[in-house]
């Protein structure tokens, strides 16, 4: 698609469109006054600015390009703070579009963040989301629950997913089943980035539901094939994208490491159940490395797009599933992945759609993985199955229209902790299992508990987690 095709008035949305996502694509608003933000949580650069609505503009329903890093802490882009990891590619990103500074994971693990991304709900409102992370056959993301993907097909998208799935293995679970019209990638939480050997040993890169054979770096391939992918003509159809890369996750092996992957390989041929996880392996170095590929990775699909025409009509998303692991810079948040603590599940969120969007500009807003999947479905014109309401809230009045970010309360469940956010306030229950609650204004690291000086609050928001707990899956025994 380019940028001089007919805009959204003359695209027949027919049925299919509600009249709310219309309004979405056109509406005008006057932009209210961004949220503050806590000071350390700023890193602004010097041009950015607080983001503003613009007024007047008009669009054709975009293409979306949704990228996600895997294990990728929200302080390891330069823009976002990090000393010593460089990140030109998705600084420029944000130069050019909005960069959130509050944003989160619908989970502190892999599995269930998709499985919030998908289906724009809580991990808990389905039997697959409550593994953390999946680690075999058992569980997987029915094919008869809506997606993204499904959705925005059905209202004339072409969709595909490139890179990890990990939301269930063949032969009951896989992204073709699932609303993806192609799907090329990984179904496990990890492999080794040259062999392509997964958790138990087996070979996981796959086209369709078929083995694909490629030795090269996987970074690499699936930079290639995204590539391909956004240059391609779609004729009439705008297209969903979900480009899931698992760089920086474990094993440490960048890009020309092959003594590294020989040896992780012939451990895994040994049934060794742990050598991906690289506990002997790795270091600050070579996660920079990781990275910095990753970034230099998403520079390249981005001049693809733009050699294309399509760049002024694609929304580029760009987060994490989760907080950063062993080697993330995540200062000044405490925790990495796997909790609830600000480290597990803070990330950067960079958008970008020229169409709609002035760039350089940060908002504080805070907004977590399911707000994307109600936002993305009414900028498509979509509209979710009432059988399957969304636990997201769309953002797109607070984007194209000037509209007031929604104040709800953001929620997570792990097993073993509990975490909500209403406005600055967090509470937090660790494995401790005591309650603590922190305001966020003054304290991003979670170190001043005010549970004992606000008491009426920490009950209050306690009171509002256990609700909604109380409306989810409960975990197996």
């Amino acid at each position: 698609m380019t940028s001089n095709e007919p805009n959204l008035s003359r695209r027949a949305f027919g049925g299919a469109v509600g009249a709310t996502a219309a309004a979405a694509a056109v509406g005008l608003g006057v932009a209210a006054p961004a949220q503050a933000a806590p000071a350390e949580a700023r890193h602004a650069g010097p041009q950015e600015r607080e983001f503003r609505a613009e007024r007047g503009r008009r669009s054709r329903r975009p293409n979306i390009l949704f990228i996600l890093g895997d294990d990728l802490g929200w302080a390891d882009l330069s823009s976002y703070g990090s000393p010593h990891i460089k990140t030109p590619n998705l600084d420029r990103l944000a130069r050019q579009g909005v960069r959130f500074t509050d944003a989160y994971s619908g989970s502190a693990t892999c599995s269930p963040t998709r499985f919030s991304l998908y289906t724009g709900r809580y991990p808990g409102r389905t039997r697959g989301g409550l593994a953390e992370p999946i680690a075999d056959k058992s569980a997987g993301l029915e094919p008869t629950h809506p997606t993204l993907a499904s959705l925005l097909r059905d209202s004339g998208y072409a969709t595909a997913l490139i890179g990890k799935w990990h939301c269930g293995y063949l032969p009951d679970y896989s992204p073709t089943k699932s609303g993806w019209d192609e799907f090329f990638g990984n179904f496990g939480g990890a492999l080794e980035y040259y062999s392509k050997l997964g958790l138990g040993g087996e070979y996981d890169l796959y086209e369709g539901d078929a083995e694909y054979k490629d030795l090269r770096y996987y970074t690499r391939i699936l930079t290639e094939r995204a590539g391909e992918y956004v240059s391609r003509d779609h004729g009439d159809k705008p297209w969903l994208l979900n480009l899931n890369f698992t760089t920086p996750h474990w094993p440490w092996i960048a890009d020309g490491d092959t003594e590294a992957s020989a040896e992780v390989t012939r451990r895994i041929k040994a049934g060794d159940g742990r050598a991906l996880w690289h506990q002997d392996g790795g270091s600050v170095e070579k996660y920079k490395q990781m990275v910095e590929d990753l970034d230099r990775s998403v520079g390249e699909v981005l001049k693809a797009l733009k050699r294309s025409g399509q760049e002024e009509d694609t929304l580029v998303f760009f987060s994490s599933d989760n907080g950063g692991e062993r080697f993330s810079y995540n200062w000044p948040l405490s925790g990495n992945k796997a909790s609830l603590q600000e480290g597990g599940i803070r990330v950067p969120n960079i958008v970008r759609w020229p169409a709609r969007l002035d760039g350089g500009q940060v908002s504080h807003v805070p907004v977590f993985t399911p707000d994307w999947t109600a936002t993305l479905l009414e900028l498509a014109g979509a509209r979710a199955n009432p059988a399957y309401p969304l636990d997201g809230v769309s953002l797109a009045g607070y984007l194209l229209r000037g509209e007031k970010a929604a104040e709800r309360n953001l929620f997570w469940r792990v097993r073993g902790e509990r975490a909500l956010r209403r406005g600055d306030w967090k509470y937090y229950r660790g494995k401790t299992g005591r309650d603590q609650l922190f305001n966020l204004a003054g304290d991003i690291r979670e170190q001043a508990d005010k549970a004992a000086l606000e008491p009426a609050r920490l009950a209050e928001l306690r009171a509002a987690w256990e609700k909604t707990d109380a409306g989810l899956l409960p975990y197996p025994g």
